[in-house]
């Protein structure tokens, strides 16, 4: 008769063994808040860093969704005005084409794309960067002739005659130009900020994933009001 009290209490022990692990396992699964990264604030060293503001002409910046231009506009004010404020070199990287489109193979699919719709091409408004946003004195503009900002161009020798480290970069698009630039620019081991909400992609989707998931791999990826606070900008986004 004393079989059924050891087996009640055999299955209370199991049940509470179980019980036990379960606990343990969740306590595993749950991320410890001590334990978890805190971001911290931005430094910028300002002597060593450039920004660097890519694609931003009309034909460009035309092709996004009308309601998403002014406030793109506005947020890449704001860093170039703070970036003069603190003596930080402003270098545009633009991409344009001569006349009849010389440089685009036809097995190049993008830039096919632009030469049958006539964009970017040298001498035409759609060419200009947006006057919201143009050129001040001082400031250095280079041309590229295809996506990433050091392909077919100076940018380098310019970036090392001016001893930059910090590449603090936004652009159009953030699958296009911006993405090819983070990738040549860690390979080449300089530090790069992405100012994401600066960027803009014609695949909001994309600009997520490119922006959440790949770029902090390789950059630190910071909003343009941090950005700001980091130069010691008071401007408000």
């Amino acid at each position: 008769m004393r079989i059924f009290p050891r087996l009640a209490f055999l299955f209370m022990a199991w049940t509470t063994v179980l019980s036990l692990q379960g606990n343990l396992a969740i306590a595993a699964e749950t991320p410890d808040a001590s334990k978890i990264p805190v971001k911290s604030e931005l430094s910028v060293d300002r002597g060593r860093t450039a920004v660097l503001i890519m694609d931003y002409e009309n034909d460009i910046i035309n092709m996004l969704p009308e309601k998403s231009r002014a406030p793109l506009l506005d947020k890449a004010s704001a860093i170039l005005k703070s970036a003069r404020l603190a003596h930080i070199p402003v270098i545009y990287v633009v991409v344009r084409f001569r006349n009849g489109y010389p440089e685009i193979n036809p097995q190049n699919k993008r830039f096919s794309a632009v030469k049958e719709k006539g964009f970017v091409r040298e001498g035409t408004p759609g060419a200009d960067i947006h006057a919201q946003i143009a050129p001040q004195p001082g400031d250095i503009v280079v041309t590229k002739r295809r996506v990433g900002a050091f392909s077919t161009t100076d940018l380098e020798s310019i970036i090392r005659a001016n001893n930059i480290t910090t590449l603090a970069m936004f652009g159009i698009s953030t699958s296009g130009v911006v993405l090819s630039t983070v990738r040549w620019a860690a390979d080449m081991d300089y530090q790069i900020v992405v100012v994401s909400d600066a960027c803009a992609d014609f695949d909001a989707e994309v600009h997520r994933v490119l922006t959440e998931k790949v770029f902090p791999g390789q950059a630190t990826v910071v909003s343009t009001q941090e950005f700001l606070r980091a130069l010691g900008s008071n401007t408000s986004q």
